[in-house]
């Protein structure tokens, strides 16, 4: 198996784990906060598609999906526009809402086929080039591929996490 099965399979796992933390919910659960100052499933999906879409697109040098596919406009947060959540507040969070869970899996799948694609070239190689010299050491394409995967599945765990306590709190 060669290490771009790899990174296909565990991106293809984070699809299949967006779809399940977000399926079967309605506006109301999507956009709960399962505590003061919590993220919700909404603001999470988005966060880790923006991540991945921001990144994979910077270290292939493709256009984020957010901004040249029109997700941008159609989720129409109002913030700005290369914003991709990190150290959001908490009144920036919940700007974050969603009227159906298919806006959230539809940018995402999106993002995850431009991933793909962008995977399915990837060489042995290419996982050695610099991508961001802002670090030290500097980051290669390898490490900052598996440094999205790290942090996109954290986040649908925690996705995952908060639909239950959700799900739990309205029963």
């Amino acid at each position: 198996m060669h290490a771009k099965d790899i990174l296909i399979d565990g991106f293809g796992r984070i699809r299949e784990e967006v779809h399940a933390a977000v399926e079967g919910l309605g506006p109301d659960a999507l956009n709960a906060r399962p505590g003061p100052g919590a993220n919700s499933v909404t603001w999470l999906v988005w966060h880790l598609t923006r991540v991945q879409d921001d990144h994979i697109a910077d270290a292939f040098g493709l256009d984020q999906v957010w901004l040249f596919d029109g997700w941008e406009k159609r989720l129409a947060f109002g913030l700005p526009r290369h914003d991709t959540g990190y150290g959001h507040t908490s009144a920036q969070v919940g700007k974050v809402r969603v009227d159906s869970g298919d806006l959230l899996t539809g940018y995402h799948d999106a993002v995850h086929e431009q991933t793909l694609d962008a995977l399915r070239s990837l060489t042995a190689k290419d996982l050695e080039r610099v991508v961001d010299e802002r670090w030290d050491p500097p980051v290669t394409m390898g490490v900052r591929l598996v440094s999205v995967l790290s942090d996109d599945l954290q986040h649908v765990g925690q996705a995952a996490y908060a639909r239950g306590l959700v799900q739990s709190a309205g029963a």
